[in-house]
């Protein structure tokens, strides 16, 4: 079991733009105190389930996620041959995730995004006519929690040895009046204007999901990018390290 030690930032590098107030006759901050483009401490290990293929535990503040890997195995679906491997995921939550009464339970919409997501990183060729099953588990919902999703499940799948053209990360911006806010928390997303969710493969610089919700100005989305790209860089240099730190201590 490896983990990246104390909980460690990702931000984006700081952009020279002047930052504005939501609401013009009163300052305002985030409601845990960060700046506006300031990520959340993140908190990594892998091998989190021993009865599992690979896992990984990720926290990145409230939010808290473990995802498990069982695979490649012989599909239980009867298909013909096929020259590529099956992926199945699979999101659920806790009962106790969320102050919401019966949030415990499986998410088809998150599934199939976080599906959208992995498919592209994941050479399927390797495993021929053999599926691989990816369960996300939500343990604590504190926003923010698909990106956290997508990329704790594509740790999980490098610990379960998964051939993969690369990592997959994943962040989320909200637009909150003319600001726009990184790495939201529950709080902040249940009042935004928009949400902008990015999964990349970073060191191809490749996009495996661009997902856009509410009305964004085009100057935004731009901003919205670069501040999801660089995030999404600084966060796939925090994963490899917790690999590294994995293949070191085996």
């Amino acid at each position: 079991m490896a983990a990246t030690g104390a909980p460690t930032t990702y931000s984006p590098s700081p952009v020279n733009r002047k930052q504005q107030s939501i609401f013009k006759d009163v300052d305002w901050v985030r409601p845990d105190g960060r700046g506006f483009h300031q990520c959340r401490p993140a908190f990594l290990k892998t091998g989190a389930v021993n009865s599992a293929s690979g896992s990984a535990y990720a926290e990145f503040g409230n939010t808290k996620v473990i995802v498990s890997i069982f695979g490649p195995r012989e599909s239980q679906k009867a298909m013909m041959y096929s020259d590529t491997g099956r992926l199945n995921c699979n999101v659920s939550y806790t009962t106790f995730s969320s102050t919401i009464r019966g949030q415990g339970a499986d998410n088809k919409e998150y599934s199939s995004m976080l599906h959208k997501a992995l498919e592209g990183a994941i050479i399927l060729e390797s495993f021929p006519k053999t599926t691989v099953d990816v369960f996300a588990l939500v343990l604590e919902s504190g926003g923010s929690d698909l990106p956290v999703i997508i990329s704790c499940a594509s740790l999980a799948l490098a610990d379960a040895g998964i051939m993969m053209y690369d990592l997959v990360t994943s962040v989320s911006v909200s637009c909150l009046g003319s600001n726009l806010v990184i790495d939201p928390i529950t709080e902040e997303e249940s009042c935004q204007d928009g949400s902008f969710l990015i999964a990349t493969m970073p060191s191809r610089n490749e996009v495996t999901q661009l997902t856009i919700s509410g009305d964004w100005a085009t100057p935004k989305i731009h901003e919205a990018m670069e501040l999801c790209l660089n995030a999404c860089s600084k966060l796939g240099e925090l994963t490899r390290s917790c690999l590294t730190e994995s293949a070191s201590e085996e």
